[in-house]
């Protein structure tokens, strides 16, 4: 499968809850922290929750 690279570009400060444990379940911890994950449905699902936090690209 497809592989894409995700990047945390805003913080997590004013998010809600849920939000902060979607940004964790994806394994991203700091500010320009990046990870490679496989391109599937349910990382999609997680990516749109919180897309506005988020810079997504193919890796």
């Amino acid at each position: 499968m497809a592989k894409i690279k995700i990047t945390l570009t805003k913080s997590t400060i004013g998010a809600n809850p849920a939000q902060r444990r979607v940004v964790q379940a994806l394994g991203l911890r700091k500010l320009h922290h990046s990870v490679e994950l496989e391109d599937n449905a349910a990382t999609r699902g997680q990516i749109k929750k919180v897309s506005h936090l988020l810079t997504v690209s193919e890796a």
